[in-house]
């Protein structure tokens, strides 16, 4: 099993890209957010998931592990394969799905190209004990005020910080969360927070 590929991107394609690793380059098959945040020459490390097929092997490439969990775990369900379960990737977040299943969202599936919606329809039966809850709340569940510490103190705590030191770092990011006006993006104040407590031990 490959688990990750990393090294410098030696080519870009709409739907995938080159990773030289050792001397050899590696195609892996990625969505468009993926290869978006991928620039010729530039390093770069993606979660892989390898499909084996009797003529075939295939790598695909991930931001990070969630996504390609996710991944996975969508082929579970019968009749999807790697390809219908990039597709689902490509159309929406990881957590976008696990909201989408775990409301009964029929009308976010039908979206992916390949889902009518009897097939939605199945896919929301078949996934809803897989795919778990999702890891942050729906914007409209709090406001964004509250929302965003919630999420950053979960997030800290759940990586093995310290309730205080959760609290802390939550309050050291709070000026750039207020500062940057609408919904603070809660990835990007966590590798704040996360700056913030390596600074401080």
């Amino acid at each position: 099993m490959i688990a990750f590929v990393s090294g410098p991107v030696a080519a870009l394609a709409p739907d995938s890209a080159v990773v030289e690793v050792g001397g050899i380059g590696i195609a892996v098959q990625c969505t468009p957010n993926t290869l978006s945040g991928l620039r010729l020459g530039r390093q770069t490390k993606l979660a892989t998931s390898l499909v084996v097929r009797e003529d075939s092997l295939t790598l695909y490439g991930f931001v990070d592990d969630d996504e390609r969990q996710v991944f996975e775990l969508l082929q579970t369900a019968s009749g999807v394969g790697p390809r219908l379960a990039q597709s689902m990737l490509a159309v929406h977040s990881p957590d976008a799905l696990r909201r989408a299943v775990a409301t009964g969202d029929e009308k976010a599936l039908i979206a992916v190209p390949g889902i009518g919606k009897k097939g939605a329809q199945k896919l929301l039966l078949e996934l809803k004990d897989r795919l778990g809850e999702p890891v942050g709340a729906p914007a409209a569940a709090a406001p964004p005020a509250s929302g965003w510490r919630d999420q950053l103190h979960a997030a800290l705590v759940g990586l093995g910080y310290a309730t205080r030191e959760a609290e802390e770092a939550v309050a050291a990011v709070a000026p750039q969360a207020e500062g940057a006006g609408g919904t603070p993006q809660v990835g990007a104040l966590l590798k704040a927070a996360l700056q913030t407590l390596n600074r401080a031990r």
